[in-house]
């Protein structure tokens, strides 16, 4: 049985994995669209920020949904059904003509990402060996950076050439895929379990995320996902628009953060080979500092050099304290509100992704130079660190309750 555990889990990677690389294809992809729809549809910055802001706020209602479903039905379910408002979403926003249809299908298609990512994880943390656990959630999240390699590449050869709805189509179908193979996926045999007890009601596990035993962790989560969604979303939606403010043309732009998203890679690959060496938190704070460094030079900069080396660090470590968070999230609570837990840091955080693309939108509409912007990026970040370092305790290599 220990002999095929291996072999199983890399199966579960495998499938998980597919599902996220198509979320972060979808995300990444929106970055790209924001870009292509402002000089089609003549977008001014606020209604190009709430494209970005709309997506946060099916992500932060489907998180807390999907969160507390996959505790009361299961997560291989719940993984299913969060696919599918995906991949529908998706397909049909390529139809649309107008920013509300477009605006209306986002938030679906947000649903389905914010439900998909913490229970995924959940699933994931559940079915690994303890230590292993970290290493593996980690390498999950890395297919996060093969999404954004493949949404550069597509938007970079179809959208100025073909248009973006065709890059949208091209994200949606393949989505159909994971979804056939997640139908033959076991659900998690800590939830299985626990599946035939009597469950706690929704407002019991509500109630017990924020009881006096889980407070101290539920508040270090929702201070960290919140700064952390806060600021990627903040930055990394508005990249391809950035390079445009600075006076770059869009196909120059996509060309540049391409090259700036293929930093992800190995800072996903040394936060996983990290992770079960130096700890969660570890982890976590030096590559929460590092982005904080790399976002602040990423505004100052002036020249084409400085501006790429930024962008590459930034992407680098902001990529792999995202891998560190999804492996620490779940290792906070016990089975029976591992889902409520997860889900619910995750919503709040898409608060924070939310806010980030606005606030970006609003200041630029308003002068506000690209250097105080990211500094602002910056200092929540550092917030974000301060949350780990004195919230936050260690969970490398210990059992799941």
């Amino acid at each position: 049985m220990k002999k095929n555990r291996p072999a199983s889990e890399r199966k579960l990677l495998g499938i998980a994995g597919l599902g996220w690389l198509f979320d972060a294809m979808d995300v990444g992809i929106l970055s790209f669209i924001i870009a292509a729809l402002h000089e089609e549809w003549k977008l001014t910055p606020e209604e190009m920020s709430w494209i970005g802001s709309i997506n946060s706020i099916g992500m932060a209602v489907g998180a807390f949904l999907f969160g507390l479903l996959a505790d009361r039905i299961g997560r291989k379910y719940v993984f299913i059904i969060t696919l599918l408002f995906f991949s529908v979403g998706s397909g049909l926003s390529a139809l649309t003509t107008t920013l509300t249809a477009f605006l209306v299908l986002r938030f679906v298609v947000g649903m389905g990402l914010g439900g998909e990512l913490p229970v995924a994880s959940t699933l994931v943390s559940e079915t690994v060996a303890p230590e292993r656990r970290g290493r593996v959630v980690v390498l999950l999240e890395s297919f996060w950076a093969f999404g954004w390699l493949a949404a550069a590449l597509i938007s970079y050869f179809i959208i100025p050439h073909y248009g973006w709805q065709i890059a949208l189509v091209i994200t949606a179908l393949p989505a159909f895929y994971a979804l056939y193979l997640r139908l033959a996926l076991p659900d998690s045999p800590k939830y299985d379990t626990i599946a035939k007890e009597r469950k706690p009601s929704i407002v019991d596990s509500i109630k017990s995320v924020w009881s006096a035993r889980f407070v101290r962790p539920t508040a270090m989560l929702w201070i960290v996902w919140f700064c952390v969604v806060f600021s990627y979303y903040g930055m990394f939606l508005w990249l391809p628009s950035v390079m445009v403010m600075k006076g770059f043309s869009m196909i120059q732009s996509f060309e540049y953060v391409l090259v700036m998203t293929l930093a992800q890679l190995p800072g996903y690959f040394s936060a996983a080979w990290l992770i079960e060496k130096a700890g969660r938190k570890m982890v976590l704070i030096l590559y929460l500092l590092g982005t904080a460094v790399s976002a602040y030079f990423f505004g100052t900069a002036e020249s084409l050099a400085l501006l790429l080396a930024a962008g590459m660090f930034l992407s680098f470590f902001n990529l792999g304290a995202w891998g560190a968070l999804y492996a620490y999230t779940p290792e906070q609570y016990p089975t029976q509100i591992r889902g409520t837990g997860a889900g619910m840091a995750a919503a709040f955080g898409r608060i924070g992704g939310i806010l980030g693309p606005l606030l970006v939108g609003s200041l630029v509409s308003k002068g506000t130079s690209l250097s105080v912007i990211f500094l602002i990026f910056c200092l929540a970040v550092l917030a974000a660190v301060s949350a780990v370092l004195f919230l936050g305790t260690e969970t490398k290599q210990q059992e799941l309750a």
